[in-house]
């Protein structure tokens, strides 16, 4: 079977570690590889692969943003997600925004070929480990969902989790209360968190603010 595919992970090392894996079979070829979301999704729309190889929790673009993006721009493209967090609520997410397959990095290397075969040919597949785990009641990640907030975002959602009122919160970080409304909505937006109280306990399970 010939396939082209492009690898996207901010670790080279472990980039690397999957072209390796990808090269041992007979006519698959890594076009190219990125380091991050928005260079995965320049590549794709460009060389449209017939798989993206996509990590889920990147610096700046997400590989979920990352992967909703190469749909638009690639749609014949397969996404394969790779993560090292076995945690379902990022499952469901990366599946929404288009993928078929959802493999553990430690399970990369017994799984990440039969996902690839899996996903070209129409089916979905999730490394068996996260499978057993069962996706209800998961645990949500608090380090991941931090990974797609940006530093402002982040630095607004503390300062709303101490108490600040929008105002003061302009104040300080020398914006306007309607752009502090805008990362409020945004933050909300991409944590799908739709109360301040749950803004709080995730800004305390993610060390943002102390537990009082």
């Amino acid at each position: 079977m010939t396939l082209s595919l492009i690898l996207c992970d901010d670790h080279t090392l472990f980039r690397d570690g999957l072209a390796a894996l990808i090269a041992r079979e007979p006519g698959w070829r890594v076009l190219a590889q990125a380091a991050d979301g928005a260079e995965a999704v320049r590549l794709a729309t460009e060389l449209t692969p017939d798989v993206a190889v996509l990590d889920v929790a990147m610096p700046g673009m997400s590989g979920i943003d990352a992967a909703e993006l190469i749909r638009v721009g690639s749609p014949a493209t397969c996404i394969v997600a790779v993560s090292m967090y076995a945690d379902a609520h990022y499952l469901q997410r990366m599946m929404t925004a288009g993928a078929r397959a959802y493999v553990l990095k430690n399970e990369a290397g017994a799984d990440l070929i039969q996902a690839i075969r899996a996903a070209v040919a129409g089916d979905n597949f999730i490394s068996p480990a996260l499978a057993q785990a069962g996706t209800a009641a998961a645990q949500r990640n608090a380090d991941l969902d931090q990974a797609l907030l940006t530093k402002r975002e982040r630095e607004v959602l503390r300062l709303m989790a101490l108490g600040w009122r929008t105002k003061e919160i302009a104040e300080t970080l020398g914006i306007s209360a309607k752009t502090v409304e805008t990362y409020r909505a945004r933050i909300m937006m991409k944590l799908r968190i739709d109360t301040l109280a749950g803004l709080v306990r995730f800004a305390i399970r993610a060390g943002l603010t102390p537990v009082e």
